[in-house]
């Protein structure tokens, strides 16, 4: 459990939740109380190909709502949120709803966030933008995940992407971007391929327990954290059962393990995988989920025997104890044995969800250097200790 000491914390604004199956029928009534005309951002496949696409224009019609509809494919760049903003702001938007994975969220999230501004999203693109203060305010955001992993339903910033040699995965970033309502239907998981399914839990696993043994962490972000990580380990098999019902049975657990690590990553921030992902998305095509799922337990690894190594932070051996009991359903372990159960499992997942390596996607030994050299952002502040260049050119050369 959370250790009891108390310190300070701070804890940014949180969405207002509802969580459940079938919870997507509620959603033209939160719509309408921001207003008649919405703009629905979703993905480019999953959503509106389903049977749930026409369900739900009939019902937004029925409400009397009007509509406007765009889609994002891939990872959205700062480019295509401005057109977005520029074709749609004169068109009387009351509220922005974004349907689907981390990429259709993080687009709505800023057309939202820019909207009513009259600005560019590369005034206030943090690294590379123009260093601008965020003005407000956003339009009103009703986030609605169709994916288990970034939680980014829960999350103050919209991630966006340039690929490239000259490339960046940076961040937008203002308290009020923060959806007004996050709808978490684990039904609308049913359909996703087995292979995105997986990299996306891998991406809520890793958030939760990066989040869990960070520098930032509080009491409040721990016991969620951990929550998230009991669903997760209850959930995650089952999620992926090649029958279909079965699989079913798994999902609530899944999202719920998504909407917390969303929650803790917002408020106590991440680790070393996530500062690697920053550069590896930007420079290669590889799904951020798939970035999480091939380093995790090769970070995780180097962490714990940095940490005995050097003697820092003893709280967060015990932190990653503390889950490596868990995935184990082993109490009895002491540290050490916890530890190294913590990591095998990882291992075992990554072998078992056949996580590729990232030289499948084009990376070669020669791309090491500038993958650890743009790494230094905010996630990896918040690692529980500072590792060198050396040790983060060695994990990215284990997974190549």
């Amino acid at each position: 459990m959370p250790d009891t000491h108390l310190d300070a914390f701070r804890l940014s604004p949180l969405p207002e939740i509802h969580f459940g199956r079938q919870a997507i029928h509620r959603l033209p009534a939160l719509i309408a109380r921001h207003g008649r005309r919405v703009l629905l951002v979703t993905g480019r496949h999953s959503f509106i190909d389903s049977p749930r696409w026409p369900a739900l224009r009939s019902a937004l019609a029925e409400q009397g709502l009007s509509w406007a509809q765009v889609s994002i494919d891939g990872e959205p760049s700062p480019r295509q949120v401005d057109e977005i903003v520029a074709a749609q702001r004169d068109g009387g938007i009351d509220a922005v709803v974004a349907i689907g994975g981390g990429s259709a969220l993080d687009a709505g999230k800023a057309v939202a966030g820019l909207l009513r501004t009259g600005t560019s999203v590369m005034d206030h693109l943090e690294g590379v933008g123009r260093g601008l203060p965020y003005p407000g305010p956003a339009a009103p955001l009703i986030a609605v995940p169709t994916t288990a992993g970034t939680g980014s339903e829960a999350t103050r910033n919209a991630v966006l992407s340039e690929r490239g040699p000259g490339g960046f995965k940076k961040s937008f970033r203002d308290d009020r971007l923060m959806a007004r309502v996050a709808l978490v239907d684990p039904d609308l998981l049913a359909g996703c391929p087995a292979d995105q399914l997986a990299a996306n839990a891998m991406d809520a696993f890793t958030q939760l327990l990066e989040s869990y043994v960070s520098a930032g962490a509080s009491p409040p972000t721990d016991a969620l954290a951990w929550s998230g990580m009991e669903a997760f380990h209850q959930a995650l098999w089952t999620a992926l059962d090649d029958d279909p019902d079965r699989a079913r049975e798994g999902y609530p657990g899944l999202a719920y393990a998504s909407l917390m690590s969303g929650i803790t990553l917002a408020q106590a921030g991440l680790g070393s995988v996530h500062g690697l992902a920053s550069p590896l998305g930007a420079l290669f095509p590889i799904p951020h989920g798939v970035v999480c799922g091939t380093l995790l337990a090769e970070a995780t690894a180097l962490n714990i025997a940095a940490l005995r190594e050097r003697g820092e932070a003893p709280g967060a051996l015990a932190r990653y104890a503390r889950v490596g009991r868990l995935l184990a359903d082993s109490p009895e372990l002491g540290e050490q044995a916890a530890c190294d159960a913590l990591v095998e499992t990882l291992r075992d997942w990554t072998r078992r969800l056949a996580m590729p390596r990232l030289g499948a996607f084009g990376m070669t030994p020669a791309d090491l250097a500038r993958v650890v050299a743009g790494a230094r952002g905010g996630s990896m502040k918040t690692n529980p200790l500072v590792l060198s260049d050396e040790e983060l050119t060695a994990l990215l050369a284990s997974r190549l």
